[in-house]
């Protein structure tokens, strides 16, 4: 019966999100923000305290109401969904495995920014991971000596 009410509890917050009286944050790409990630089904990651929320580096922005975004998590792990990086003195994980596209509306509070070098890294383990080939950026944009 827990599980029944996080699922209610995160359909209220839900709804809250989803209505006008969320104000839509500006931010911008290399950003980590509180995200209300919800409470999901299987593997997908949950977030966590009574907001459902956990870090996430915002990878690409979409538009002004959305973002391709990528959960971090204090819970480290190896392997090729994982890019170790060190947010505010805090050895964490990008886990790409959980990457996706969401409403800007699931933001509410700027939690920092990730430097050029965690960045390059977490863009060259996804084009690794999603392309499977070495990081060849498209557009030629360059984050410090490293193009994405």
């Amino acid at each position: 019966m827990e599980i029944i009410k996080r699922f209610l509890e995160w359909i209220k917050l839900k709804e809250k999100l989803h209505s006008n009286e969320h104000k839509i944050p500006l931010f911008k790409e290399g950003e980590v923000w509180w995200c209300a990630l919800g409470e999901n089904v299987g593997i997908e990651m949950n977030g966590k305290s009574e907001k459902f929320s956990r870090p996430m580096h915002i990878f690409r922005k979409l538009s002004h109401e959305g973002f391709l975004g990528i959960p971090l998590s204090t819970k480290i792990k190896e392997g090729s969904w994982y890019v170790p990086i060190i947010h505010r003195g805090i050895n964490c994980v990008a886990v790409l495995s959980q990457v996706r596209v969401m409403s800007s509306k699931r933001l509410f509070e700027k939690y920092g920014e990730l430097d050029e070098q965690d960045q390059a890294k977490i863009a060259e383990g996804f084009y690794e991971l999603y392309l499977g080939k070495k990081f060849a950026p498209p557009f030629g944009r360059v984050v410090g000596k490293s193009q994405i």
